[in-house]
């Protein structure tokens, strides 16, 4: 007899995304993804100033503020042909690579590792044997048994107090965990010193972009950000050796904790290479601009479909007509009007709430559609495109951690190959960001000052988008600008595309479509559907924290 479970909230740092799935004998036969949180920023940016979008833009979210800044500001600059100087260009992809990194970071081990560790299995470890295996994976350091007894230290601590806080839902010995408690007590110990490591890269952010979250340094035509090596109050020779200290520490913690962390569980979990199948459409788009026209990118994005491994459309640049043109989104099951499939320049964000209805509208998010195909973005997309345009760099890694692993890039499109792609992504990131910050120094020493192209809005009447492959996946801000006010704003963003709902044709969106079929352990603690989902790194937005400061539930769960 069939079941339906809820999980609700979903994320573990904000809490919009409820999903529903119909279980048959503990498999799942049926899921819907719901945003349950109005955005409604699109309304409030109609009738504001184009050159100030970006500001308000950015509000979209707490955590990825930096990335709907980037896309804000290029669909300006896009509508109006606007240049941008090379100083301008690399000081953004500076801190596009690093708030990327620190992303990364915080997505392995603050929002995804706890499904995989289990923390209470901890204090049964042997120190001593936690430290041999660690210092077998890395020369890290912070490896000694001293280290890891004054880890299960602070975590007795929390257990005995009896308020586990963040840990208090978790599903801790539930019979899907695999690891022995030595290997839960190395992971857990890497979960804690990530904090101090996502915390230098959002700190290297800030001193370009003058704070993190929510930068405060772009421009129409460039960057705020003045440059001056003799002047104290600019961006100078010690604030860039400062950059290049935090970003040197941060990448050797990549290198040589995270990957290796990845590694050791995509060997204990490899089963999982095989749960959590999604449409097998997927879409990334050009990264990182070289040129001052934004023609030429450090790596070119691509469009796959039907699982094929080769790319269906190569994407060089973000004017791309046939990219721009064959986006749309339905609201057939969504709380909005005009249900029907509109282009992003013609859409609306019109709220209509008429309660949750399994079989007909259940969510705010709308249901991306390319050429009516659904489509998953993200790191997979992201490195599947620079595997088959030849980034050399994503070629050797993917070559490498396949043949380490003993798999192949089909086996991608699942649930271990998301949080896989991740890491290589966040590699990628880290040798980005060090590129940009020499290319930076080696124009500035060769006599380049300039910043930005000071932009004025003229009368008129003008349609851009801006394009930006976020560490969610392709995200996309369309503008219509009229009389110098914001005519129509639409965001289609990463997660939009992958927690879309059926659309008007009821094809699923990838989240959905990704828990058909899998089995659950325990109906009553679904934790295969939260791997599954968190693998690709839910953001619906960052206005609610599921924290409980009294210690009461953040995660219910309803089998009806």
């Amino acid at each position: 007899m069939s079941k339906k479970i809820t999980i609700d909230p979903v994320t573990r740092i904000e809490g919009h995304l409820r999903i529903d799935v119909e279980v048959d004998n503990d498999r799942v036969t049926n899921a819907w993804s719901s945003a349950q949180m109005f955005r409604g920023i699109e309304t409030i940016l109609k009738g504001k100033r184009p050159e100030d979008a970006w500001s308000y833009a950015q509000r979209f979210c707490g955590v990825c503020t930096t990335v709907h800044a980037i896309a804000s500001i290029r669909s300006v600059e896009n509508a109006l042909n606007v240049q941008v100087p090379l100083n301008g260009q690399y000081l953004r992809n500076l801190m596009i690579a690093m708030h990327s990194m620190q992303d990364h970071i915080v997505h392995f081990y603050h929002l995804s590792a706890l499904d995989w560790v289990d923390i209470t299995s901890c204090l049964k470890a042997d120190p001593k044997k936690t430290s041999l295996l660690a210092e077998s994976m890395s020369d890290f350091g912070g490896h000694g048994v001293d280290d890891f007894k004054n880890v299960q230290e602070k975590l007795k601590h929390f257990v005995d107090s009896g308020r586990l806080g963040i840990f208090a839902s978790g599903y801790w010995g539930h019979q899907a965990m695999k690891l022995s408690p030595e290997e839960n007590l190395l992971l857990f110990s890497h979960y804690l010193t990530a904090l101090d490591y996502q915390k230098k890269a959002a700190q290297a952010v800030a001193v370009i972009g003058g704070k993190n979250p929510h930068i405060q340094n772009l421009v129409v035509g460039g960057v705020a950000t003045a440059v001056n090596m003799d002047n104290m109050a600019t961006l100078n020779v010690e604030r860039l050796s400062l950059i290049r200290k935090k970003l040197g520490e941060v990448k050797k913690f990549i290198d040589k904790v995270y990957m290796n962390d990845l590694v050791l569980l995509a060997n204990r979990y490899r089963e999982w290479f095989d749960i959590g199948r999604s449409v097998g459409n997927y879409i990334a788009v050009p990264e990182y601009p070289l040129d001052t026209n934004s023609k030429e990118f450090l790596i070119q994005g691509g469009i796959f479909f039907n699982g094929e491994q080769n790319i269906h459309h190569r994407i060089l640049d973000h004017s791309d007509d046939y990219l721009i043109n064959n986006i749309t989104e339905s609201s057939e099951f969504a709380w909005y009007n005009n249900p029907a499939p509109l282009h992003p320049w013609d859409g609306s964000s019109d709220p209509r709430f008429t309660g949750y209805d399994y079989d007909s509208k259940y969510t705010w998010c709308k249901a991306p559609r390319f050429k009516e195909k659904a489509i998953e973005t993200g790191p997979v997309a992201q490195i599947l495109a620079g595997y088959h345009t030849g980034n050399e760099f994503i070629k050797r890694e993917i070559d490498f951690y396949n043949s380490t692993l003993s798999i192949d890039n089909s086996k991608y499109n699942s649930t271990m190959g998301r949080l896989l792609a991740r890491g290589y992504r966040a590699k990628f990131s880290a040798e980005t960001a060090e590129h940009f910050l020499d290319k930076l120094i080696e124009n500035i020493a060769a006599g380049d000052s300039d910043y930005a192209n000071p932009t004025e809005i003229p009368s008129g009447e003008y349609k851009g988008v801006g394009f930006h492959e976020a560490p969610r996946g392709m995200l996309s801000h369309f503008i219509h600008i009229k009389d110098k006010k914001i005519e129509n704003y639409q965001a289609v963003v990463p997660s939009t595309w992958n927690a879309s709902p059926r659309d008007e044709n009821g094809v699923m969106g990838p989240y959905e479509n990704s828990l058909i079929n899998t089995q659950l352990a325990e109906t009553e603690k679904p934790l295969e559907i939260l791997r599954t989902i968190h693998s690709y790194d839910p953001c619906i937005a960052c206005a609610v924290h599921a924290v409980d400061p009294d210690g009461g539930d953040i995660v219910k769960v309803k089998v009806l």
